[in-house]
């Protein structure tokens, strides 16, 4: 039992290897194809069939996905006829799949290219910065780092004073708005106050009316007018002398004594005259 154990297993690790070798070399023809497009498309790109060219290298990343050669030259191309945005997806790829610091250099350092046409500029610095990391003795992607960096300053610049002027612009939105509502306030105060006023001159013109109707001719109120004629007589009737209850007035008593005066004056010369007529007349003295 022991030794059929044995042999199992000696049987599947046979069978296991002859498969990896099996696998390796189907890998190792791949990569062979892949680079003999890649060969083919680097011809055809120096004489300028890029048409071509672009087949050839896509067919050596469809033989080999992993192929850095194929995608990096690939992208290469797109970026020399100004396909930025196939270039740099070809060029991520390549980075992914590179093995060597020098293959991930190249990649990055054309990425910062792109990426710096398309005045993307704080990427491009990040870009640049990953190709000196593997590669920190390149002066050009140094200096292009540089650039980036006054690049990348100068778009922060611009976007800080584009935001300021944004910002005032929508305060002066904001405070034209406001003026606006304050003068629709106002428009509709100074309206509303007119028709309150229109209202109250019809009201006064209405109680005009009613009061010219309430007065004679002479402008006077026919009430007031009638009331005061009846206030007028109570006055007089209140100046007169008001005799009160069990006395005489002063003007009855006054003709009363005059009445008495007459009468007793009367009586006084009625006796006066029955004296002279009753008396001698003495011319002597009578001793």
């Amino acid at each position: 039992m022991k030794r059929f154990l044995i042999y199992i297993f000696t049987i599947i690790s046979v069978t296991s290897f002859a498969q990896d070798k099996d696998k390796e070399k189907e890998q190792k023809e791949a990569l062979k194809k892949a680079n003999n497009y890649v060969y083919e498309g680097n011809e055809l790109a120096v004489n300028d069939d890029f048409v071509s060219a672009e087949m050839a290298y896509r067919k050596a990343i469809s033989k080999e996905p992993t192929s850095v050669a194929g995608a990096y030259n690939l992208g290469t191309s797109y970026f020399n006829e100004g396909s930025y945005n196939e270039a740099l997806y070809r060029l991520q790829q390549a980075t992914k799949s590179a093995t060597s610091k020098e293959e991930k250099y190249k990649a990055f350092h054309n990425i910062g290219n792109i990426l710096m046409k398309e005045n993307k500029c704080q990427e491009a610095v990040d870009a640049y910065k990953n190709a000196l990391r593997n590669n920190p003795t390149d002066n050009e992607t140094r200096y292009n780092l540089a650039l980036a960096k006054k690049c990348a300053e100068d778009q922060k610049d611009d976007q800080e004073q584009q935001d300021d002027s944004k910002d005032d612009q929508n305060k002066d939105q904001d405070q034209d708005q406001n003026q606006n509502e304050n003068k629709e306030n106002e428009d509709q105060q100074d309206k509303e106050e007119g028709d309150n006023k229109e209202d109250n001159k019809d009201q006064g013109d209405q109680d005009k009316k009613e009061g010219d109707d309430q007065k004679d001719d002479e402008g006077k109120p026919k009430d007031d007018k009638k009331d005061q004629g009846k206030g007028d007589d109570q006055e007089k009737e209140q100046q007169k002398p008001q005799p009160q209850q069990g006395q005489l007035s002063p003007q009855q008593v006054k003709n009363l004594l005059e009445a008495m005066n007459n009468q007793e004056q009367k009586v006084q010369e009625k006796m006066n005259a029955e004296k002279q007529k009753g008396v001698k007349i003495q011319t002597e003295k009578d001793w």
